[in-house]
């Protein structure tokens, strides 16, 4: 298939992410995609900073109504021109040789859709390079948000998903859920048939969240998906997603018995030293390898939060979808 890509990025109030990402793609040592960006909404509009860029980029920018990122993609890809589709978060970064190295693995492996890993940037504060950590490190999230060893088989993200325009089609893109609406989309691909693949080559610097109390929001959410997920898929839950459950309901129990005994908190110390230990092995920095720590809980505490909330609610409750912490459910 001779490779048409189209960029395909949903846009909520985020002006200043949009400028870096658009000026990575300047940067591209293969121009030969398009890009379109979806404005959902906004507020905070864009318009200007995307029209800035459209003499050194093929681009389209569409204004529409806020309906969340997954319709946005559908609203991108129905308009797309190419032939391949990758899906791009907006707080993302993208490396120079990334469309070469997509073009590369597609020729030599054709595959119906891919995803790619995320690193943090040289340039990104400290409080992001410690979430960064805890989003993709063996001891928190067990590899497998893209990295090149996962425990489990890999799910395209959407902050770094490419699939084909007979993929969209096929499936009709992104399903209208609150959360979990790109795994849905990775596992619905696979029930129809369709090739995934990673392509480790293939990564984004993400910056996530700027501060923890967003990512305490987001990772939340995260947890709250696991459960939707399971309702649509009930084979997607597996063991390891119990983990920050059970963590967040140690830590509970831990402090319970504080008065008595601190025996159950020497473990959560010599958790905390491994991932102190392994922080400071990739970051070479003491300050990230603290924060990365504080990140860690912040992740693991409140996606078990999340994820029990929604246990209750929606498998002993019975009750549907509820709301997020940000109505348009950005992440």
């Amino acid at each position: 298939m001779n490779l048409e890509l189209s960029l395909i990025i949903p846009l909520y109030n985020r002006p200043d992410e949009i400028r870096e990402l658009l000026e990575s793609l300047c940067l591209q040592s293969d121009s030969a995609f398009e890009v379109i960006i979806v404005e959902d909404g906004s507020s905070l509009k864009s318009d200007a900073i995307v029209d800035s860029f459209k003499d050194r980029l093929k681009l389209a920018y569409y204004f529409k109504p806020n309906s969340g990122p997954g319709q946005s993609r559908n609203y991108g890809a129905e308009r797309a021109q190419g032939n391949y589709f990758i899906f791009l978060d907006s707080d993302c970064i993208i490396p120079a040789d990334y469309i070469q190295s997509v073009k590369s693995f597609l020729a030599a492996k054709p595959v119906d859709a891919f995803g790619g890993p995320d690193r943090a940037d040289a340039s990104f504060s400290p409080i992001q390079k410690a979430i960064n950590y805890s989003m993709t490190a063996l001891f928190t999230t067990g590899g497998i948000r893209g990295g090149k060893h996962s425990v489990e088989k890999f799910h395209p993200r959407s902050f770094n998903m490419g699939y084909t325009k007979e993929v969209f089609e096929r499936t009709g893109g992104f399903a209208p859920m609150r959360f979990g609406e790109d795994i849905d989309m990775s596992i619905r691909m696979m029930k129809e048939g369709f090739s995934t693949a990673l392509i480790p080559d293939a990564y984004v610097y993400h910056k996530r969240r700027s501060t923890f109390r967003q990512f305490y929001k987001q990772v939340h959410n995260s947890g709250i998906a696991r459960i939707n997920l399971y309702k649509r898929h009930p084979e997607s839950l597996k063991l390891l997603h119990f983990f920050p459950a059970s963590f967040s309901l140690f830590v509970i129990f831990s402090l319970l018995l504080m008065p008595w005994t601190l025996f159950p908190l020497s473990f959560l110390g010599f958790y905390f030293l491994l991932i102190f230990l392994d922080a400071l092995r990739q970051n070479k920095s003491i300050f990230v390898a603290i924060l990365a720590m504080l990140a860690s809980f912040i992740q693991l505490f409140s996606y078990g939060l999340g994820f029990m909330k929604a246990v209750y609610r929606r498998l002993i409750l019975g009750r549907g979808e509820f709301a997020a912490f940000e109505k348009n459910f950005y992440k």
